[in-house]
């Protein structure tokens, strides 16, 4: 009887391991297949910030309340899906202008899903104390679809 090299049972496990990760990385694609609506529209009150740096607590801070059901609770696992870098340029009111990628994610259906996350999270907080902020901070993207950003993070495992 010929047997298929393709299928030799010595393969088994290779094609296992080979079907799961794909079956995975196809739920995890599904995850950032649609942005999350953000949890209110109300104006956030204004930023008392006078350096990029404590602005950059008040837009993290407006970010999870934006989206509470998206925030990776607790320590994130030593192996993520994805991260990203991103300046963002928020104006005088509040609203956002530009908003760069600094480093794009390795897994690229991330990128448009963080993108339209921080636009329709605006208004943010309004910089009161200046006349508008370019503030950089680093997206922690996990598989399930929720994510910490750097600058309030609870680290890893």
């Amino acid at each position: 009887m010929k047997t298929n090299h393709f299928f030799a049972p010595r393969h088994g496990p290779v094609w296992v391991a080979l079907a799961l990760g794909l079956s995975i990385c196809g739920v995890a694609q599904a995850q950032f297949a649609q942005v999350p609506q953000t949890a209110t529209k109300t104006a956030p009150r204004s930023s008392q910030a006078e350096i990029e740096k404590e602005y950059r607590i008040d837009a993290a801070r407006h970010l999870y309340a934006a989206y509470p059901k998206r925030i990776y609770k607790g320590k994130l696992p030593p192996l993520l899906f994805s991260v990203m870098i991103v300046e963002t340029d928020i104006d005088a009111t509040g609203q956002v202008g530009a908003v760069r990628v600094v480093r794009p994610p390795a897994a690229p259906e991330v990128e448009p899903w963080v993108l339209a996350m921080i636009k329709g999270a605006a208004p943010f907080p309004a910089p009161a104390r200046m006349r508008g902020v370019r503030y950089l901070d680093i997206w922690l993207v996990d598989k399930s679809g929720q994510f910490q950003v750097d600058t309030l993070t609870e680290g890893q495992r």
